[in-house]
């Protein structure tokens, strides 16, 4: 665990870590996330990274020197250490594909709710709390289920029903609420700070973008210290992109990596709030605006971690796409066909968005790519009933069949 401050991305202010501070009050829970900083000239001259001694298969915590917190949990030895797999896609040979479905819960967001709840051990909380689609309350209560401390999760009542059985069976005390997620978001984060929970809100709290930001890490050794050319994400509030650009950054930082790829966000083209602030360029003003999309994970129309997602995929030259349902639900299908691999509809838009470069020729078979897939597809099948043949046959025309 490494010492460290907390720095506001907008106004530069700097602050020391104390129980309760999630952002900066002079600039507000959006304009005001905090940035975690550490010691990095220290930390580049520490054994860990000059000696490189990482573990392809390991937990995230072999990363402990550049991470707020030391594990206490049951699961931690788990989250991370995800796999990194290697295919020909769509004419590009060895695209690498970083696949977290295979975390405890079946999500990337398993990495932030091992921070979270570690960070709530170290500060004496019993409650935690969090809003979600689904994915993020389900890692949550499937990782505090041991602990004894409790779980208060807010949902939208109509999050699919394999991610609300994962609630239910943890034990969590779910609060199914009618409205969207951005509604029950603000209704959360009202209660819970009003009450002194811990806040699991990874566009709140700063530290779990530190859990998240461990993806990053595991491509580059995975990768044996290569550093793809582009990585390409799902994007809803914002803090899994923000999260990958620190990764990066701070690898090159330290001196491990020689430079960050560019970063290409893609959101729903139904709900595209983040693109539209990146687009319109600086100065970045959070919006909010109503849509949909089958790929509930990134349904965000009023983003939190706007800022910080603009501000680091500007700084890495990346930028933001967008994806119809349809091209959502082919990329479901066929990254499905081609690799093996069942995403979520919110894990399966950076194929869908790398289909969609090449055929703009923004990318190309010179370039090396990584696909970041953030859950697994069995969290969400009603998105891909359509799709899914249901056809039955007798034993007599199964064997005229094959006759």
């Amino acid at each position: 665990m490494s010492n460290h401050i907390l720095k506001c991305i907008s106004c530069k202010k700097e602050f020391d870590p104390k129980p309760g501070l999630y952002y900066c009050e002079s600039c507000g829970y959006i304009m005001g996330t905090l940035e975690v900083i550490y010691d990095y000239k220290t930390i580049k001259k520490s054994s860990s990274v000059t000696e490189k001694k990482f573990d392809n298969k390991a937990s995230m915590y072999q990363f402990d020197f550049l991470l707020p917190t030391k594990p206490k949990g049951k699961f931690d030895d788990y989250v991370g250490g995800t796999p990194l797999y290697k295919f020909n896609l769509l004419g590009i040979k060895d695209v690498l594909v970083k696949y977290d479905g295979s975390n405890p819960s079946s999500s990337y967001k398993d990495r932030a709710s091992s921070i979270a709840i570690n960070r709530a051990i170290d500060e004496g909380a019993d409650i935690l709390f969090c809003a979600s689609t689904g994915n993020a309350a389900s890692s949550l209560a499937i990782l505090n289920a041991p602990t004894g401390m409790r779980t208060y999760i807010f949902v939208p009542a109509s999050i699919p029903a394999g991610k609300r059985a994962q609630l239910e069976i943890s034990g969590a005390e779910v609060m199914a609420v009618e409205g969207t997620y951005d509604e029950v978001y603000d209704v959360s984060l009202d209660i819970g700070l009003k009450k002194g929970w811990y806040c699991r809100h990874a566009a709140i709290n700063p530290y779990l973008l530190e859990g998240k930001k461990t993806g990053a890490f595991e491509i580059i050794i995975q990768n044996d210290f290569v550093v793809p050319d582009y990585v390409l994400v799902g994007v809803g509030d914002g803090t899994v992109i923000s999260s990958l650009y620190k990764g990066f950054w701070e690898f090159k930082e330290v001196g491990l990596t020689d430079k960050i790829p560019r970063i290409i966000g893609v959101q729903a083209e139904g709900i595209p709030a983040i693109k539209e602030v990146f687009d319109k360029g600086k100065p970045y003003t959070p919006i909010a605006i109503i849509g949909k999309t089958i790929a509930d994970s990134i349904s965000v129309g009023k983003p939190r971690d706007v800022i910080k997602a603009c501000t680091y995929i500007e700084a890495c030259d990346g930028y933001f796409i967008s994806l119809t349902d349809e091209e959502i639900l082919d990329a479901i299908v066929e990254l499905g066909k081609e690799t093996g691999l069942f995403a979520e509809p919110a894990g399966a838009v950076p194929y869908g968005g790398l289909k969609k470069l090449i055929y703009e020729e923004k990318i190309t078979e010179s370039d090396t790519v990584c696909l970041v897939i953030t859950g697994n597809g069995l969290k969400d099948i009603n998105a891909v009933e359509g799709v899914i043949n249901t056809e039955s046959i007798s034993i007599k025309d199964l064997e005229k069949r094959f006759e």
